[in-house]
This record gives C-alpha cells, structure tokens and sequence, in this order.
C-alpha cells in the first residue's frame, strides 16, 4: 500500500475509534502480527519485502487464524481467488471507497465475534462469557466486570504477550484515566483467584514485553 494511501485508512480508522499500528512492507507486517494481538489484519497485496499473499500464508501456517481483509488490484479476480484460498476472510478491490473498507472491517470483526465460543479453556480453567464464571469444574468465581474483561483478553490470546499498556488500552480504553499501576493491581486479583481454583494455568510476566495466560510447566 503506498504510504498515502495507508495515512488515509490509519486515518479514517483511527476517526471511527479503532487502534491502528501502520506499517509499510510485508516483513515488517508479519513481525507486527507475530508480536502483538490484534482483532483484524489490513493487507495489501502490492507490498514490498514480502507480497500479501506470503504474509498471510505464514500468518495461517503459524495457526494465527486473526481475520484478514485483502486489498486486490481492481481487475485481477485471480489475485482474489489466490487469497481467498490462501485463507483471506474477505478482500477489497482498489480503488475503493473509505464507506466501504469501514463496512468490510466490521463485517469481518462481527464474524470474528460468531465464531468466539461462549466458554474459553485454558489448562484446567474454563472462563463463562455469558454469566462471568471463571471455574475449574467443581469451583468456580464469578468475576467483577473489569476481573472479566482481563481474563477475556488473556484467555483470547494463551501464549501472546500484552504490554500493560496494551492491557490498559483493551479494558480501560483509550481515553481512560487509569494508570498502568491499575492494570498490575487486576493482574494480582486474577492471580489469587487462579491460585484459589488451583489452576495448572499461571498468568506470566516477561520483563519489557508484558503478560500471558499459559499452562504452568
């Protein structure tokens, strides 16, 4: 994607309150979502480094199954049977209308929701997305809004690392007041409730790079 281009969609985006991260060749595009958890992939096939097709295609051989819209040449219908097969979700000629992408990305984010199960495992642990429960089959906790909007996260992405930052953004929101302080003192919440469940799960901390939910060794 040229770099104007990628302004005016980081823009538009950003307007409508999604967080965005840009980058501007293939390489760097699969580093970022190797590193971080994001709800939905933006990919231009015309990058350089590495094309969009090779980037998703290791993206799906890595098993991160993150929806993925696929920007196209206009006539090229190969290109979008390519990406489809590749395991694009959905894809969006060029040029296109700013109207347009808004509506392919919720499209594509509210098909990523269908597909989230209501109960999320990890190890012994098993986390109720309708009543709030964290249990491990014969206890169980129902946990406070923000307790549950944290679990969620860290059963959503087992084995990635969040930054606290991240963390704060994703619970609190953007504009929120909360300090990174807060994010640690729910993490020790989460913590002793894991404890007192005896979960063979353990939230870990990475110095530098964050916090992941993972089976303890």
């Amino acid at each position: 994607m040229k770099k104007s281009m990628s302004e005016a969609v980081v823009d538009i985006l950003t307007y409508h309150k999604y967080i965005v991260d840009a980058v501007y060749d293939g390489r760097e595009a699969l580093d970022y979502a190797l590193a971080e958890s994001y709800d939905g992939i933006i990919l231009d096939i015309m990058m350089p480094e590495r094309d969009g097709f090779e980037v998703l295609k290791a993206l799906r051989q890595k098993g991160i199954n993150t929806p993925v819209l696929l920007l196209t040449a206009k006539s090229e219908v190969e290109d979008r049977i390519t990406g489809l097969d590749l395991g694009a979700d959905d894809y969006l000629p060029k040029p296109f209308a700013m109207g347009e992408l808004l509506a392919r990305v919720r499209a594509m984010l509210r098909r990523r929701e269908a597909f989230t199960p209501d109960i999320l495992k990890c190890g012994n642990i098993s986390l109720n997305r309708q009543s709030y429960e964290l249990s491990n089959g014969k206890q169980s906790f129902v946990l406070p809004r923000l307790e549950y909007q944290l679990m969620e996260i860290f059963m959503l992405n087992q084995g990635i690392y969040l930054s606290s930052e991240d963390l704060l953004v994703k619970v609190w929101g953007y504009d929120a007041n909360a300090e990174l302080g807060t994010v640690w003192v729910y993490i020790s919440y989460l913590r002793k409730r894991l404890a007192a469940l005896d979960a063979n799960v353990a939230i870990t901390a990475k110095r530098n790079v964050g916090y992941t939910l993972e089976v303890a060794p």
